[in-house]
């Protein structure tokens, strides 16, 4: 029996002392079909220089487009039948 697999989100922000681990945490998620969104920020916090860097799966945000552009036709279609009723 397989183990079930976790759905992967759609949308990640990564943070940490800017280390080689960091690296290979982005690194990892790039080579898992992850994409870099926007630039990284950085931060001190008297200590470390802190990092974050968000990322987000294509595939995801492409379906999520999708049921978004969707819902906006079924509306516009809606309101263009409702335009029409009660008209000669």
């Amino acid at each position: 029996m397989s183990e079930p697999t976790e759905e992967k989100l759609a949308y990640r922000l990564i943070t940490g002392p800017d280390t080689r681990e960091f690296c290979e945490r982005i690194s990892t998620a790039l080579a898992e079909g992850y994409v870099l969104h926007g630039s990284p920020a950085a931060t001190f916090n008297g200590i470390d220089v802190v990092v974050a860097q968000a990322i987000i799966l294509p595939s995801a945000v492409a379906s999520a487009d999708a049921a978004v552009a969707s819902a906006v036709d079924q509306l516009e279609n809606d309101d263009d039948t409702e335009a029409f009723e009660g008209h000669a």
